[in-house]
């Protein structure tokens, strides 16, 4: 039996919709048109009703055709009745009405205008920096407690986190300020061999590993290593809502999860400097001394004459500015993650970027300081 309807009107003001047939969504529907006519024409009608006795098979374009019908009562003001359908479309049509579509869905991806996207930017900025400083002196707070005694966090915690900042990234710490060294080697000496200065390399490499490059190689991979997994752990705690009930339970997260991550990798980082510079210093030695057949006792003595003690101490001092500001960053981005598994890539990812620009900044301003100071 072919889909059909049929037009009854019981009361002036009484409109019955009858259905008939198969209801399929490879069959023909009736058009609207007969409907559309009767509620325009004649005695005004007030309500619509179904009737399903002959109803046979039905899908989904049955609903489709349903809510057609429900648009066109709405924008005449009439009432629809959906008593006489079969209660499965009752329910349907029931759930789709029950969150109505947003308005300015579409609107959403409308561009703003240039100096609203500014604005909205320095705004956020601005916000930004004054989490970061509200983070920053929470943090100085839950290091004064733990100097007096009084901090809260579990020394198993700690060993832990030590020994992940620290043993556990010897490998890859190995492999890059080898290959730093490797490079500047290569680098110096190709320029030096013209004026048969070869054996000045180890003044090079020794110079610009101890004093800067193996703190700052050291501070970028711990940015990218620990720090991006700190703001991961963090987020994640933060989206299972751990970080809250830790709250609730009167627990200072500053304490129980920030403080020994900091402790942790800040007195890590100087032991990895000293590491990466012998590190760096050997791959000096290996370009100087196999491939361009530089003594390897003058090259020893060469690099312990140019380094000295301050250029260490500058080093040193250096990485452990990058210990902490590394560990800020990981730990301020995990506590801004938001609830959403997307929102703990982008913690990660920017306690990376935060990481390294931070680093960035700090070498700066030190190279600055040290050239005003005289060391």
């Amino acid at each position: 039996m072919p889909n059909e309807i049929h037009l009854q009107q019981p009361a002036p003001d009484r409109l019955v919709i009858d259905m008939t047939g198969s209801w399929r969504i490879d069959d023909p529907k009736p058009a609207l048109d007969a409907v559309e006519s009767r509620l325009a024409e004649g005695p005004e009608i007030r309500g619509v009703s179904f009737g399903s006795a002959a109803l046979g098979e039905w899908d989904s374009s049955l609903l489709t055709y349903l809510r057609q019908l429900m648009r066109l009562c709405a924008a005449r003001q009439v009432a629809v009745d959906l008593a006489g359908l079969p209660e499965g479309a009752r329910r349907l049509l029931t759930l789709a009405a029950a969150v109505p579509p947003q308005d300015d869905a579409r609107a959403a991806g409308a561009r703003d205008p240039f100096l609203a996207s500014v604005g909205a930017d320095v705004i956020e900025f601005c916000k930004s920096c004054g989490e970061l400083i509200g983070f920053v002196g929470a943090a100085f707070v839950a290091g004064a407690r733990l100097l007096t005694g009084r901090a809260r966090f579990r020394p198993q915690d700690l060993r832990g986190f030590l020994l992940d900042c620290g043993a556990r990234a010897l490998p890859i710490v190995s492999l890059i300020s080898l290959l730093v060294g490797l490079i500047l080697a290569f680098i110096g000496i190709l320029q030096l061999k013209y004026f048969g200065a070869q054996v000045f390399v180890a003044d090079l490499v020794g110079i610009g590993m101890v004093r800067q490059m193996g703190a700052i190689m050291t501070g970028v991979i711990m940015a990218g290593r620990t720090g991006a997994a700190f703001a991961a752990q963090l987020g994640t705690m933060q989206v299972n809502e751990e970080i809250d009930a830790l709250q609730t339970l009167g627990i200072n997260p500053m304490e129980f999860l920030v403080l020994p991550r900091m402790l942790a990798l800040t007195a890590m980082m100087p032991l990895l400097c000293l590491y990466a510079n012998l590190m760096g210093v050997l791959g000096g030695f290996a370009v100087a001394v196999g491939l361009y057949g530089v003594n390897g006792t003058t090259y020893v003595q060469r690099t312990l004459e140019a380094v000295g003690v301050q250029d260490l101490w500058v080093g040193l001092f250096m990485s452990f500015v990058f210990g902490i500001l590394v560990s800020l960053a990981g730990c301020l981005r995990g506590l801004q993650c938001g609830r959403s598994a997307s929102a703990v890539g982008d913690a990660a990812t920017s306690a990376v970027v935060t990481g390294i620009v931070a680093i960035v900044v700090a070498t700066a301003s030190i190279t600055v300081l040290c050239d005003v100071l005289g060391i």
